[in-house]
């Protein structure tokens, strides 16, 4: 059963909404599931794109995805490759795609010269994280996430 990575077209929008929404499932995050088709493609293919995706295939079904943008590291001067989002549908895990993804986007980091590769995983994942593991992630356990959002958001802004 071959795998098969291709990069999303505007219409996997679709596609690609329906397998965010089984990752807010999964993650148990579906209340914070706001996207729209319409952002969606605002984001991937509009005037200024800010990410992009690929979409994996498994004998003709489409089962999973992962979505991607450039960072920057002030250290290195050079760009990175921030992974927001990998997904495979539970049916389809252990035939290859995780892993076929998450090489996609180390292939683009070669290919462009960036030497940074980073994401996020939640800690409960365990599956994940082995994925990550086996294949020479190493966690960054001395830094933590920061979020300002909502009113925080408001409130900080108003001190500008």
């Amino acid at each position: 059963m071959p795998v098969t990575i291709r990069p999303a077209t505007p219409a996997d929008i679709d596609l690609i909404l329906t397998l965010i929404r089984e990752l807010a499932v999964y993650e148990k995050m579906e209340d914070e599931m706001v996207n729209t088709p319409e952002l969606l493609h605002a984001a991937l293919f509009g005037e200024r794109p800010s990410c992009e995706a690929v979409v994996a295939t498994i004998d003709g079904e489409d089962d999973g995805f992962a979505l991607f943008y450039p960072t920057f590291s002030t250290f290195t001067g050079l760009q990175g490759l921030w992974l927001e989002d990998l997904y495979v549908r539970p049916d389809a895990r252990g035939k290859g795609a995780g892993t076929a993804l998450l090489a996609y986007g180390a292939q683009l980091c070669i290919e462009r010269g960036w030497p940074r590769y980073e994401w996020t995983v939640l800690d409960w994942n365990e599956p994940a994280l082995a994925v990550y593991r086996r294949h020479g992630a190493r966690g960054m356990d001395e830094w933590t996430v920061q979020r300002v959002s909502g009113e925080a958001l408001t409130q900080l802004a108003s001190r500008a």
